[in-house]
């Protein structure tokens, strides 16, 4: 099995790398990223990955003469590449369209044509917009932000496909968290965590009671590489393991953390909120609880170098 990671030197592709790496069915894993990040970290360090499985092409997106020949080499695609961002920001709408519309679009154009046994993207609850209530699958689409209009109409090349190709997965995803040497910082629990430990202190923006949905990096690739081997069938999945408020993960830190400090930023301000249910078709995508978070964030500072 071939197997193509678009943006796969990220967050979520270089974790989802190793366990490529790991599995004797796989005999290759292209690694195609524009590097635009500047996400080095999966070519550095003492590697996880000895094998000669490897192999790295660095390229955008938007170059469909690099893209269509790893294309029409592979089996399985994920497609990560993303300009990604918080769930609720709302800038840069250009680079938004550029990469996660018609980046998307390009991708499927040539998925269209190809072999591809199962083509999986990563999209984000971000398409549901903002709300207080808990809100499953069944749900309209609702966005809200540059972000996640952007990642709906990805969402519309890729379900396109379906009528031509079987394997074609769409995979909403909460926020994505845990300790990984290629890690975001711009997502809430990751940047708690670096605040915290190295600076002591923390900011909260609003009043706090907003609600985040998430999901832990190492449980999420293990779903993907449940996906990759088709042990579900094809289809639109909520991968979100639970919903915390932020002030919920601001008193975990807390225990964690005696003595942090606290600030509130525009305290008063009532912050949207996004609460989405955990898929009940992936019976294994079980709700988290406040323990499983708490012992989730231990593991995580022990990822710290110092």
């Amino acid at each position: 099995m071939n197997v193509l990671l678009t943006g796969g030197a990220g967050y979520v592709g270089t974790e989802l790398s190793y366990l490529l790496d790991k599995d004797p069915e796989v005999d290759e894993i292209v690694i195609y990223d524009n590097l635009i990040r500047r996400n080095y970290n999966l070519f550095i360090g003492q590697s996880k990955m000895k094998s000669k499985k490897l192999r790295f092409v660095q390229a955008d997106i938007l170059d469909s003469r690099k893209l269509k020949a790893e294309v029409e080499r592979a089996d399985v695609i994920f497609h990560l590449a993303a300009k990604v961002s918080t769930p609720f920001a709302d800038h840069n709408p250009h680079e938004f369209d550029q990469i996660n519309n018609w980046g998307t679009a390009e991708l499927s154009y040539l998925v269209e044509e190809s072999r591809v046994s199962r083509f999986i993207y990563t999209s984000s609850v971000s398409v549901y917009g903002a709300s207080d209530e808990m809100v499953d699958m069944d749900a309209e689409p609702n966005p809200k932000t540059f972000y996640g209009i952007s990642k709906r109409n990805g969402e519309t090349h890729v379900e396109r496909l379906r009528k031509k190709h079987p394997g074609i997965f769409v995979l909403r995803l909460g926020n994505v968290y845990g300790y990984s040497k290629s890690m975001r910082f711009d997502s809430v629990i990751n940047k708690f965590m670096f605040e915290a430990h190295f600076a002591g202190r923390i900011r909260v923006f609003g009043d706090g009671h907003q609600l985040r949905s998430f999901i832990h990096i190492d449980r999420l690739c293990r779903f993907l590489m449940d996906f990759a081997h088709g042990r579900h069938e094809a289809g639109t999945y909520n991968l979100v393991e639970s919903t915390f408020s932020v002030n919920s993960i601001a008193d975990h830190l807390l225990r964690l953390y005696p003595g942090l400090e606290m600030i509130y930023v525009n305290q008063n301000m009532n912050m949207r909120s996004l609460n989405v249910k955990p898929d009940e078709r992936l019976p294994e995508l079980k709700q988290s609880s406040p323990e499983v978070l708490e012992e989730d964030l231990k593991r995580f500072r022990r990822g710290f170098s110092f």
